[in-house]
């Protein structure tokens, strides 16, 4: 196999030399956005492998060294131009950011410019650069411009935070770049602030319209979508590509070394898909390639297009032709593997190009099937609650929904369900924690809770739509929802058998202690529905010097206020997650505001919430006004660490078998 590779790569340099020799004409094949043009004079600096020539198609059969042992061909390469990144996500990133790399080990302009000539000889067409944030690094317009150079390479692609991008966009298209992806995860500016730690929206929004005056088409915008923070903004997304010419690419959230593989942070392409088809029913499917990641969709009449990248809930390592080289010159054949091979030291310790392909050969041909997390998510189980979740009519109570996953989950493992004793759970006896958060990942869905979700209590009779953030030009930022209340009148329900009972009378014994003193959680199906609020404050007192710098904002991290306002309404969303016999409530209205009390050096937070249902919302008002007070000290601790935290109280409630309060 090795000597008929060589062969191969042989007949096609030869068949190039011939081309060049009865004087071939010039060109280069545009798959996608604007024209490629002559490269700049700056990137004349390095030295160049040819004439810039693309070819109409390659001399020679797809070279054996990237065909991997199930026959699929890399012709993508992906390489890392830096670690390095002027963003902190926070799913990406800590805030801290990360240790990095010696600069000396990195790879060289020069050595990246040798390794693409390499692969592209081998049969690779498209060479996409990233980071880290690869706009950040001095010369990235120069190995744009030499990349242009390479004979038989089809498309430059650049993925970028988009802060750098309208400055040095009209520069990177005369070297040759010719798509642009751009990674946006909301459109709303304090969000953005509150995901990425940093500023900037606004840049990344000008490097949007910048590209496409300059004629990219489509601009792809890629936006990471995870429950409780961004799920919202799905239609806001769509409307986007109403009047431009972007492909908005929804990615289902994914594990990194850094962000631990969480199920319920991820929304699946098919949940995402149903919530648009909601508003636009008339969404038409778009044909794909067959080494597409994305499954492309377009509103009719709408400029551009959404896409749904399904890394998770339906992989797409079948048909994977990517490989990545990372900023100090490892080769990885697959994004989520461990398995690396250092080109970097076999290039400085003076490898041949034959030698080197042998190197690449060797790694691709280890690659596996599919990746860890594609192997767990495609079992049937798996992909029946990632494709198939409840429905809004049957987000709440799902009774029958857990018994029939409970019953399958039995049949399956042959193992039948034990209640533990300490929690009243039902349990299957699996050898690891791991085992059982997977098993119970059916059951899992039902207990899911977001800012944007259709849900309806099967035992009420109102159903609640999706939640929507709002910024007010004064700075403060609530949610509403979009509720549809048909009958919020008083009712006394029993869900267990479907008929009208008493309410029972206020009792003086903890209500989540059973009679032998263990922990449980409150069965509200009894309960009246009813309009419920809460209202509850924390005040932060921050000293002189930091009270100063909130109130010029001047933190380094950001602007305090709105991202603690942010922080707030995330936390009232996310309660039962955080506190354990918390029920899950389909929240109607969260406010957040935040004031400066100048007497006391200090900040005054406020935060009420609404819903129609069975219980109260004091702990969401109370979560939200804590996760505020907490994100105004993670914000001012840089400055002083002699800030106090106190008054978190309700100060008034309304609704419930126990009457209305409120704090004098």
């Amino acid at each position: 196999m090795a000597a008929a590779a060589v062969a191969a790569w042989g007949r096609r340099g030869a068949a190039a030399l011939l081309r060049r020799t009865l004087g071939a004409p010039p060109g280069r094949a545009c798959t996608s956005g604007a024209p490629l043009r002559a490269p700049s004079a700056a990137a004349q600096e390095l030295p160049s492998s040819g004439k810039g020539h693309f070819l109409p198609e390659r001399a020679a059969p797809f070279s054996p060294f990237l065909t991997d042992s199930f026959g699929r061909q890399h012709n993508y390469l992906r390489i890392s131009l830096t670690e390095k990144c002027n963003l902190r996500c926070q799913y990406c990133m800590p805030e801290e950011g990360v240790q990095l790399t010696p600069k000396s080990e990195l790879l060289t302009a020069q050595e990246i410019i040798t390794l693409a000539r390499l692969f592209v000889k081998e049969g690779v067409e498209k060479i996409r650069l990233t980071g880290g944030e690869p706009l950040i690094r001095p010369d990235v317009v120069d190995i744009v411009g030499q990349l242009y150079k390479l004979e038989g390479l089809k498309t430059i692609a650049v993925t970028t935070n988009g802060i750098n991008l309208a400055r040095l966009l009209p520069r990177l298209k005369e070297a040759g770049l010719n798509a642009i992806n751009i990674s946006l995860d909301t459109l709303v500016p304090a969000k953005f602030e509150f995901i990425v730690r940093r500023r900037g929206f606004h840049k990344v929004m000008e490097g949007i319209h910048k590209a496409t005056e300059l004629g990219y088409h489509p601009v792809k915008v890629n936006c990471v979508v995870m429950r409780g923070f961004n799920e919202d903004e799905l239609l806001g997304f769509v409307n986007f590509t109403k009047d431009l010419p972007l492909d908005v690419r929804f990615i289902e959230y994914m594990p990194f070394d850094g962000n631990k593989w969480n199920f319920k942070k991820m929304v699946s392409y098919k949940e995402m898909l149903d919530t648009i088809k909601q508003r636009w029913p008339e969404l038409e499917k778009l044909p794909c390639e067959a080494s597409s990641t994305a499954k492309s969709y377009k509103v009719p009449h709408f400029q551009g297009q959404i896409s749904f990248i399904t890394s998770m809930s339906e992989h797409f390592c079948g048909s994977c032709n990517r490989l990545r080289i990372t900023a100090d010159g490892n080769l990885k054949v697959c994004l989520f593997g461990n398995s690396e091979v250092s080109l970097r030291d076999h290039l400085r310790s003076g490898a041949s190009e034959e030698e080197l392909v042998q190197v690449i050969g060797a790694a691709v041909g280890r690659k596996k099937k599919q990746h860890a997390e594609a192997t767990l998510m495609s079992s049937p189980l798996h992909q029946d609650a990632l494709q198939n979740p409840p429905s809004s009519k049957q987000w709440g109570h799902t009774v029958s929904h857990r018994l029939t996953l409970r019953a399958r989950l039995s049949k399956q493992t042959g193992k039948t369900f034990k209640k533990n004793k300490l929690t009243g759970q039902l349990i299957l006896p699996v050898s690891h924690p791991e085992q059982q958060q997977h098993m119970m990942t059916g059951i899992l869905q039902t207990q899911r809770r977001g800012s944007c979700v259709c849900r309806k209590d099967l035992s009420s009779s109102f159903d609640t739509k999706c939640l929507k953030i709002e910024t007010s030009p004064v700075g403060q930022v609530s949610v509403d929802s979009c509720s549809n209340e048909t009958s919020p009148g008083y009712e006394f329900f029993s869900r267990d058998s479907g008929s009208c009972t008493k309410v029972p009378h206020a009792s003086d014994s903890l209500t989540h202690a059973d009679e032998e003193g263990r922990a449980t959680m409150v069965d509200v199906g009894g309960k009246l529905v009813s309009r419920r609020t809460a209202v509850a404050g924390a005040v932060v007192h921050l000293g002189e010097k930091a009270f100063g710098m909130v109130r010029q904002n001047q933190m380094k991290k950001g602007d305090v206020l709105a991202v603690a306002q942010i922080a707030g309404i995330q936390g009232a969303k996310l309660t039962s997650q955080l506190i354990p016999l918390c029920h899950n409530i389909p929240l109607n209205h969260v406010e957040v505001s935040l004031s400066l009390d100048e007497a006391r050096h200090a900040v005054v937070i406020r935060s009420s919430c609404q819903t129609w249902g069975r219980t109260g919302v004091e702990m969401e008002a109370l979560t939200a006004a804590s996760l505020a007070a907490l994100t105004v000290y993670d914000m001012c601790k840089a400055v002083t660490h002699d800030i106090v935290i106190e008054e978190v109280k309700l100060l008034s409630k309304t609704g419930g078998q126990r009457g209305d309060f409120s704090r004098v």
